[in-house]
């Protein structure tokens, strides 16, 4: 099978399409022929070594997947010819054949392409974990997000409304994302040049409810003071490079509240939450009331600059790779 590996941790460059054996089956595994792997920030920071969590070299990029059930266990809730989408956790998607962990593989809507599908999993499961649980989303509530035409982002603009909130403010560099922004449905979208006091006027000076931030660097500080009374910031990555410090007396002064949502940490804490999650987030996307991602699609030879895409900040919406 043809397949996206790393052998050095020399970033998204370092990526080479190679001929490898098929994956075996394991116990409890899922066997996929995959059409579509989606590309996530980890993966860039695993092409350094630089994540969390660290596979051994060499390894196939990709921790989502979308394809066509070839092998499941007997006692399991997909079958041969499923259509599903996959959490293969630690690299293995980008390739065309996988093997999941049967409690990761879930159907997909047959209104969802395949191609879509492949950009579900991670961000929109992570958007979901970070509003619902982390966020405590209650309806009605503003929710801004930073960075958002990328992958996260976009999610957010797509999900939000459908989880309950009443407003979605979006903030973008520039005029193109902007459009982007629009198209996945933020309600309002202001420039990150004087964010702030855009939303400050937007908002009547009332401030927002919840941020989601999944860029960190020089804004976290005014996202705090963006944030109304009792407003929760939720810290989801730093695509920016820079992590940032708080001082807790703003937190205090304003009574809010500054929350990690690591969503990867949680699913491999708490068994059987992705399928509460996924129990949820399917039938909306199946109603059309969440819309799917339109991501950007690369072939497989253009893994390393569809990876790369997220490294440099120029990818708008998710980023998929093909493989059928």
């Amino acid at each position: 099978m043809r397949a996206a590996q790393v052998s050095k941790l020399d970033g998204p460059e370092a990526i080479q399409v190679v001929d490898l054996p098929e994956p075996a089956s394991a116990p409890g595994g899922v066997v996929i022929d995959v059409h579509a792997a989606g590309v996530a920030f980890p993966d860039v920071l695993m092409t350094r070594g630089l994540y969390q969590m660290k596979p051994e070299l060499p390894f196939v990029v990709g921790g989502e997947a979308a394809g066509i059930v070839r092998e499941a266990p007997a006692d399991a809730h997909v079958r041969p010819g499923d259509r599903v989408v996959a959490l293969t956790l630690l690299g293995n998607a980008m390739a065309e054949v996988a093997v999941a962990p049967a409690q990761m593989v879930f159907r997909l809507p047959d209104n969802v392409s395949l191609e879509a599908g492949a950009g579900i999993v991670f961000n929109d499961l992570t958007v979901h974990f970070c509003l619902r649980n982390r966020g405590r989303l209650a309806a009605g509530e503003t929710v801004l997000v930073h960075g958002a035409a990328g992958g996260i982002g976009t999610s957010t603009l797509r999900m939000a409304a459908a989880l309950g909130a009443g407003r979605v403010i979006a903030v973008v560099s520039t005029e193109a994302k902007a459009e982007v922004a629009r198209t996945n449905g933020a309600t309002d979208v202001v420039l990150a040049d004087g964010w702030l006091a855009a939303v400050k006027e937007l908002t009547g000076g009332r401030g927002v409810d919840i941020v989601l931030d999944p860029v960190g660097g020089d804004r976290f500080t005014d996202s705090i003071r963006s944030l109304a009374s009792a407003g929760r910031l939720l810290v989801v990555g730093f695509t920016a490079g820079e992590i940032p410090t708080v001082k807790v007396n703003r937190l205090l002064l304003k009574n809010v509240e500054v929350v990690g949502a690591a969503w990867g940490e949680w699913v491999l804490s708490h068994p059987g939450y992705l399928a509460e999650q996924w129990a949820e987030v399917e039938p909306l996307l199946a109603s059309g009331k969440i819309a799917p991602p339109d991501p950007v699609l690369y072939p497989l030879d253009k893994a390393a600059a569809a990876v790369a895409a997220l490294d440099n900040r120029t990818a708008t919406g998710k980023v998929v790779v093909t493989l059928r």
